[in-house]
């Protein structure tokens, strides 16, 4: 197989699965693209990057995204660019023949409503949370574009659905980071700065399932080969992580001696979101790295890069 192209490849996932791609397939046949190489909402740039690279697999990832703060701020701009990407890839994939397209979405797309643990067949029984609901309907039309141009066009391409991922090269901004590269940061900060105390929001209640942005790379090659369906696949552990035991976790394996104190006056969230993986594990596949050897890898990278601010972390 030749000419694997991965759009959004210095992206989190991206950067895990290229060195994924390129011990199954070769370097050679492998392309990562970055908006440093094409425009891909300029329709123009997408046309060239197809004649161009001639991608025989197309993988993708790039997405215009961003914290709930930017979200509720830019709303039409989040709707706008991944309403774009969605639209100008898969009908650039159709008409040039791409044999295979691989599309990995948010969980963020199910309904705010949707009950835990959530399995694929609940993505349209409601409306997506409203504080990124641009960015989370625009992507999930991406399920309604690989049904239509399959049927149209036979273009063969697969809905992932990635759960809370973290590992190395998360983002780590402290405006825009999820709960476990935000988590490892804060105590990383406070044990450097000598502070004995660290406050969390609510009372550690909620629920997660996370999953190791690692496993998640290792399996896309399964679907590149196996999977000739537009039927979404939830990809992730499937396994229940309390916020507060995530906290205690995250200050054992950063040998913080401190003190955890919860701020109560502070929300929850959403109580619990767990993903339903019984089809990823009727296709014989599952995430199987634990939180702890998962969290080793992140808090390792993040002591590795936190000084040198390399180009592969967002602080």
């Amino acid at each position: 197989m030749k000419n694997i192209v991965v759009t959004g490849s210095t992206g989190f996932l991206g950067q895990h699965l290229i060195p994924v791609l390129e011990s199954v397939y070769g370097a050679d046949n492998v392309i990562g693209l970055s908006t440093k190489d094409f425009d891909l909402l300029d329709p123009d740039q997408v046309k060239r990057m197809f004649e161009v690279h001639e991608p025989e697999v197309l993988i993708h990832l790039v997405a215009y995204s961003g914290g709930i703060g930017a979200n509720r701020l830019y709303p039409a701009d989040f709707y706008y660019k991944n309403s774009l990407f969605v639209t100008l890839m898969f009908e650039a994939a159709a008409r040039h023949g791409v044999r295979k397209m691989i599309y990995p979405m948010g969980g963020c797309s199910y309904p705010a409503t949707a009950i835990s643990p959530i399995s694929e067949d609940q993505m349209w029984n409601g409306y997506p949370q409203t504080e990124s609901a641009g960015y989370s309907v625009a992507k999930k039309m991406g399920i309604v574009a690989s049904e239509s141009y399959r049927q149209q066009y036979g273009l063969n391409s697969v809905v992932l659905i990635p759960g809370n991922m973290y590992g190395e090269y998360d983002n780590f901004s402290i405006s825009e980071s999820h709960v476990v590269p935000a988590m490892v940061r804060r105590y990383y900060e406070t044990k450097l700065s000598g502070e004995k105390e660290i406050v969390m929001w609510g009372d550690g209640a909620p629920v997660r399932d996370f999953v190791y942005a690692g496993d998640v790379a290792k399996i896309i090659p399964w679907f590149i080969e196996n999977y000739d369906s537009s039927e979404p696949v939830n990809i992730s552990s499937g396994t229940k992580t309390s916020i507060k035991e995530l906290a205690e976790t995250v200050k054992k394996k950063m040998g913080w001696d401190g003190e955890i104190k919860w701020d109560t006056s502070k929300p929850n969230g959403q109580m619990i979101k767990i993903f339903d993986v019984i089809r990823l594990r009727n296709l014989g596949l599952a995430c199987d790295t634990s939180l702890a050897e998962g969290l080793d890898k992140t808090i390792q990278w993040l002591e590795k890069n936190y000084s040198a601010r390399t180009d592969g972390i967002r602080l």
